[in-house]
Order: structure tokens, then C-alpha cells, then sequence
């Protein structure tokens, strides 16, 4: 063999081998960022569990006060019921918002109750969905950065080769779909 061609062979081999690390180290990446979005989710999911735990008793409280005031807590109660009976992803992030709004007009119902806003249970129970709001909200940007990472990450090429070989979807953003819930709310207790 001649040394020209054992160099082109080398070099074909070296270019072979590059290529194949870069191929792992671009699916490893995708695999690390994947995990990302599934441990972001899980941390909002359990913010959203606890919120879906006090909703009962919230809805308890103000029903002792606001027995006329059944269709806001039972749209209330209806989101809440949605949004734990969701399967995928993308149904979950959609009912989830139902429920803020919900939320939102159970507490316009409660500025018609002067006694209501002075209940110490009331109080203690607006007090940990604020907190807990507080924490939904920084869990939403989490998951929103990771997957914007992920998402453009499997867009751009030369990642995008890897992306489409080994299957690695596009994963939804937590967006907000309703109209009403991009108006500021003014809740006054």
C-alpha cells in the first residue's frame, strides 16, 4: 500500500470516528435534556397536587359564607376535577389553567362577603395558594426554559440530523391560552 493511500484511509476513519462521538455526545444531550423536562414537570405537578388538595377546602370555606354562589364553586371544583384527570402533558398544562381562572372568580365572589375576608381559615388557606401560586409560577418558567432549550436544540441543524434519527419530539410549552387570564386581576381581602 502506498503511504498517500493509508493516509486517506486515516483520515476517512478519523473523520469516521469524530462523527460517530459527536452523534453519542448530540443523543446523550438530547437524553440529559429530556430528563430535564420530565424532573421540571414533575416539580410543577407537585406544586399543582398541593394547590388541588387546598381547593377543597377553600370551596368548603367559602361555601359556609356564599351559599348562593354555587355556579363559582362548582367551576371550582369542575376545573380541579379536570385537571387531576388528565392524561397527557398538554391536556394537564391546558386544565391547569382552568383552574387559575376558576380561582380567580372564586375569589371576585368572595369580596361580596366582609365576614368571609375576616375568617381565620379563609385567610390561612388565601395565604398558602398565594405561596403556592408564588411556586407554580417559577415551576412554569423552569419548565418553559428547559423545553425552549430542548426544542431548539432538535430545530437547529446539526442537531436536528440526530433529533429526527432517533425520534425526539417536540415538547409542549406552558402557555397561556385563555384571553381572560392575561388581564390583570385586581383581589382585594
Amino acid at each position: 500500500m502506498e503511504l498517500g493511500a493509508i493516509i486517506a484511509i486515516a483520515v476517512v476513519a478519523l473523520v469516521v470516528v469524530i462523527l460517530v462521538i459527536w452523534v453519542i455526545a448530540t443523543y446523550n444531550k438530547f437524553i440529559t435534556m429530556r430528563n430535564n423536562i420530565d424532573e421540571s414537570f414533575s416539580t410543577m405537578d407537585v406544586y399543582l397536587k398541593k394547590r388541588f388538595d387546598l381547593i377543597p377546602n377553600l370551596v368548603a370555606t367559602v361555601k359556609g359564607y356564599a351559599k348562593h354562589e354555587a355556579e363559582a364553586l362548582e367551576k371550582t371544583i369542575a376545573a380541579r376535577n379536570m385537571a387531576s384527570a388528565s392524561g397527557d402533558i398538554t391536556k394537564q398544562l391546558e386544565a391547569e389553567g382552568a383552574i387559575s381562572g376558576a380561582l380567580k372568580s372564586l375569589f371576585a365572589v368572595s369580596e361580596a362577603y366582609p365576614e368571609l375576608k375576616a375568617n381565620t381559615n379563609f385567610l390561612e388557606l388565601q395565604s398558602q395558594l398565594t405561596t403556592l401560586e408564588e411556586e407554580i409560577a417559577n415551576s412554569r418558567k423552569y419548565y418553559n426554559g428547559v423545553v425552549k432549550q430542548y426544542n431548539t436544540k432538535r430545530e437547529v441543524f446539526p442537531s436536528n440530523i440526530v433529533a429526527k434519527m432517533f425520534k425526539f419530539e417536540k415538547r409542549p410549552l406552558y402557555e397561556v391560552s385563555d384571553v381572560e387570564q392575561r388581564e390583570n386581576v385586581k383581589v382585594e381581602f
